[in-house]
């Protein structure tokens, strides 16, 4: 029978991580970094985000970008002091973009709260050891644009705090987002058009994310090898934006194209955010949690990847 096109791509893809692991099983010896971006916990203390994670293994924390004025968000010592007493290091910082602060906004004000908050979490980043922080070049929960020229204002204004990100040595990641959400930078392609035309040594790298990639792209795996190098973090939810292997996920490719890209190296993260299926995911930052279901959701998933990271790598 002949296969369908996503199962080419896929063979493709698996016979390409077969002769890796025949010709250089030493390039395979380290295992991917897993981490967990935290905004979707909502108003949980800290202190019991970290003992989950530490519980389940997990050396690295994606911390919400929280700083949305001087006075508010993370404190920097009590943050260190806490991750540290739970062997936890910081990944980076999940830049969060909304109305209020839109690098494309046709209201400046808002372009300027867009700027002066990066400049917030950049500081921060720094200050707790992080490597990224993530940019939404546009609104999340805005699908429609505004105009013709969002583009073009998005890139101006994070030309003006480029330099921003080689001084502190931090990473600025594009994510691109699908177009239920945002109205532009949509695929991995959209991205790399968007840091070329920023044109600058301090915006250079891309975090992907499955549950976008699998509206947006035509095949997760291609398109991830497409990002190669500059593929800085990965955020991951199954199909169903819910714990990896509760849905349709082809997690197995997606694992052995971040193989084939050699991303298992220090500062790549995959970092698991399993949001829930909603269209706006963003009131999850204000929401009460339930403890005993963050407890199931971080078990499940960190178990089933490393399970099938495993599987992929010694049969």
């Amino acid at each position: 029978m002949k296969k369908q096109n996503f199962e080419i791509k896929n063979n493709k893809i698996k016979t390409a991580f077969e002769s890796l692991k025949k010709n250089s099983p030493e390039k395979l010896k380290k295992r991917l970094n897993l981490s967990w971006s935290n905004w979707g916990f909502g108003i949980e203390n800290l202190e019991d985000t970290a003992k989950r994670l530490q519980k389940n293994a997990i050396q690295y924390i994606e911390l919400h970008g929280n700083h949305y004025g001087p006075d508010l968000g993370y404190k920097v010592n009590d943050t260190l002091k806490i991750l540290g007493d739970h062997n936890i290091k910081v990944a980076g910082i999940c830049g969060m973009f909304s109305f209020d602060n839109d690098l494309s906004s046709n209201r400046a004000i808002h372009r300027q709260a867009a700027i002066d908050y990066i400049k917030r979490e950049v500081e921060f980043t720094k200050l707790v050891s992080g490597e990224y922080m993530l940019i939404v070049p546009g609104a999340v929960g805005r699908p429609n644009s505004y105009d013709d020229t969002e583009f073009e204002r998005s890139v101006e204004s994070l030309s003006v705090i480029a330099d921003l990100f080689v001084e502190n040595n931090i990473k600025a990641a594009i994510e691109p987002i699908r177009s239920a959400e945002v109205s532009f930078i949509h695929t991995i392609a959209d991205a790399k058009k968007y840091i070329n035309a920023i044109n600058h040594t301090g915006i250079v790298y891309i975090n992907g994310d499955v549950y976008h990639m699998q509206s947006e792209e035509s095949h997760i795996g291609e398109a991830l090898i497409e990002a190669g190098s500059q593929l800085l973090n990965l955020h991951m939810g199954d199909s169903n934006r819910c714990a990896l292997g509760d849905g349709s996920l082809d997690l197995d490719t997606i694992i052995m194209a971040l193989y084939l890209i050699g991303y298992n190296v220090e500062g790549n993260f995959v970092t698991p955010e399993p949001l829930g299926p909603s269209g706006d995911p963003y009131p999850a930052m204000n929401g009460k949690p339930d403890g005993k279901k963050l407890d199931a959701l971080v078990c499940k998933t960190t178990l089933y990847f490393r399970e099938r990271e495993e599987v992929l790598l010694n049969s």
